[in-house]
């Protein structure tokens, strides 16, 4: 077995997008290499509803998939298909793009006006860029959770996790995604499939991620349960994780727990080029899908 290294470890920058709406994000829209197959990862997250009520109003995608979670709220939903609907705390929906859809998601907070969740771009091979798109909306109930001996919690919302799989199938980068919450104290390892990408994304309370190769100046030395572990600074709400190869990363949990998603998939390796809500292997293909944004095809028909 071996420990994958941290790659980086930074806070979510503060951004807008949509109409107004105050969020957190990840990465995007730099190098889309860096996390392939994944190209954007958002932190909506607000107690006030001033600050996400005016939503994310009709826009195009092209070319990708967007993964939506809730934790807090509900996030209603309408495209082009004619599909409508709304995600309630702890539902997911996976939304394929693929030729080209139109939707708008609009937030509403919870009796307390507060609004949680996150959303992921996950990007499309050459020869799914035209697929048909598709939804998959999966309810709360329906996503299976395993608890270990520890108290460990894990969610496993999308592949093969402690015996269990995820609800949504069928996607692209063939990715896990885990919703993981670790006891106070307790330390923690996880694999992950040495092929993918990964990276972590901490939410809630504090936890130190074991580095396999501690480069010099920026390393704590800590001994824990008895052994000595090259460890990074606690991370804490709204911090990124990037991994490097290796098939399992470990955890140790601060003196509240951590909570954090565990998100992998299998590099694309494939040019991108990407304008906004859009994303193609070629200029002249993105370009392409402006024109047709413009002249009105950019809805293909279904067969």
């Amino acid at each position: 077995m071996s420990i994958r290294p941290i790659l980086e470890q930074r806070p979510a920058s503060p951004t807008m997008e949509g109409a107004g709406v105050k969020l957190h994000r990840a990465f995007g829209f730099h190098d889309p290499s860096e996390l392939d197959p994944f190209l954007l990862f958002d932190d909506f997250r607000n107690e006030r509803p001033e600050d996400f009520e005016a939503g994310f109003p009709w826009h195009p995608h092209r070319g990708i998939e967007t993964i939506t979670y809730v934790l807090e709220g509900t996030v209603a939903h309408g495209d082009s298909l004619g599909n409508v609907g709304t995600l309630g705390a702890g539902d997911v929906q996976w939304m394929t793009a693929g030729s080209g859809i139109l939707h708008q998601e609009m937030p509403k907070g919870n009796a307390k006006g507060q609004m949680h969740g996150f959303q992921l771009w996950g990007n499309l091979p050459a020869s799914q860029k035209m697929t048909a798109p598709r939804y998959q909306d999966v309810q709360a109930k329906d996503i299976p959770e395993v608890i270990d001996d520890d108290g460990t919690r894990v969610r496993v919302i999308v592949g093969d996790f402690w015996g269990k799989r995820g609800p949504v199938d069928g996607i692209a980068a063939d990715p896990q995604y885990l919703d993981v919450s670790v006891p106070p104290g307790v330390k923690k390892t996880f694999r992950i499939d040495t092929y993918r990408r990964a990276f972590a994304y901490v939410f809630a309370g504090q936890g130190a991620f074991v580095d396999a190769a501690p480069p010099q100046g920026i390393l704590l030395e800590k001994e824990v349960a008895g052994e000595e572990l090259h460890i990074r600074d606690m991370s804490g709400d709204r911090t990124l994780i990037r991994f490097g190869t290796g098939d399992e990363i470990t955890v140790q949990a601060g003196p509240e727990g951590v909570r954090f998603l565990l998100i992998s998939g299998a590099p694309i390796e494939e040019p991108v080029a990407w304008h906004g809500p859009i994303v193609m292997n070629t200029r002249e293909e993105l370009n392409q899908a402006f024109r047709d944004l413009r002249n009105g095809t950019f809805i293909k028909p279904q067969h």
